[in-house]
């Protein structure tokens, strides 16, 4: 295999300076048109190609944006499609890298992706993860989404979590539902706990008591909200409504109810959210709330590209969008 030319072949062919070959390369103007010519042909003919290592050293810049996800799941891989689609318009590349919801491997991926030489990161935290002191040590630009860090100082983009929470509960309230219960997310997660506190505020709002044994904790795992539901069910006074903050949280708990033989919406109400595609695939369909995934992803990104270019503080911006309810066959009680 040959090896790739460099600009010491075409100045040897040209027998001219390397150092004139560079700036007929960059279209300098002090290099005559008739040598810049000569230098572009040549270059093509040889298929030449700049060393892209080198040229990020030089300019301290590698064009090169390092995500972080807890998982690639529908609405984390849509977030992450909005990422790139600004990024590669803006002239960068994406590194996407995903934690599994682990602590550890979240740490090593940031190690790996700063080893990497990217300019800068798109960081949406996992379920583990309590302390940032990981994220401290980066010193380079980076953005929050979706699952933003307590206690550092950084833009962040997300959803109104509270309001998701509020509609879904409110939605089942609306819905002659009496008793309905939470299966929360990890209580380390700021958006567990605003969509928990949504829930409670529509609670609230309609003068319904709080019933703390309707509020259980739990990771996002489908197995575990199935346990989750089947401790509830088991109550002597059983929830007649669930509300989930993820879907995945959702199809567990739609296990449950009809291992327990009850149906939906009769016997029990169920909300989820997140809007994945298979709620609207199972039977009977399950009412979400849908977040707008893609648009968070491209306001990350946007907000990341502007901090690189802005000589101001952004590190308190923060952009907030809203959610809306889809509503399908789980909580629509037949009139």
């Amino acid at each position: 295999m040959n090896k790739p030319a460099t600009i010491k072949d075409i100045a040897k062919a040209l027998q001219i300076s390397t150092s004139t070959v560079s700036r007929a390369l960059r279209n300098a103007s002090d290099v005559s048109i008739e040598t810049r010519n000569a230098v572009q042909a040549l270059s093509e003919q040889l298929n030449y190609r700049p060393n892209k290592l080198a040229l990020s050293l030089q300019q301290k810049q590698t064009h090169t944006i390092g995500v972080i996800v807890p998982n690639l799941d529908y609405v984390m891989s849509n977030m992450v499609k909005g990422i790139d689609e600004v990024a590669l318009e803006a002239g960068y590349t994406v590194m996407v890298c995903q934690s599994n919801e682990s602590f550890g491997r979240e740490t090593i991926n940031a190690k790996r992706l700063a080893d990497s030489l990217v300019d800068g990161f798109i960081i949406s935290v996992s379920s583990e993860t309590k302390v940032y002191d990981h994220f401290k040590k980066l010193n380079a630009p980076m953005v929050f989404f979706d699952r933003l860090a307590k206690g550092i100082h950084a833009p962040g983009v997300r959803l109104d979590n509270f309001e998701g929470g509020f509609i879904a509960t409110e939605h089942l309230i609306e819905q002659g539902y009496k008793n309905i219960a939470i299966l929360a997310g990890p209580q380390n997660l700021s958006i567990s706990n605003h969509r928990l506190d949504g829930y409670l505020a529509a609670l609230k709002k309609y003068k319904r008591k709080v019933e703390e044994d309707n509020i259980i904790y739990c990771d996002f795992n489908q197995h575990y909200a199935f346990l989750a539901t089947e401790e509830l069910l088991s109550k002597k006074k059983r929830p007649d409504a669930i509300f989930t903050i993820s879907d995945r949280l959702a199809i567990g708990a739609m296990l449950a109810v009809k291992e327990k033989g009850l149906s939906m919406p009769d016997d029990i109400g169920l909300v989820g959210f997140n809007n994945d595609p298979v709620t609207s695939l199972v039977a009977p369909s399950i009412s979400s709330v849908d977040q707008p995934a893609f648009d968070i992803g491209k306001a990350a990104a946007k907000l990341f590209i502007e901090q690189l270019h802005n000589d101001g503080d952004m590190r308190d911006v923060e952009v907030v969008l809203k959610p809306k309810l889809i509503v399908r066959e789980s909580s629509l009680r037949r009139s």
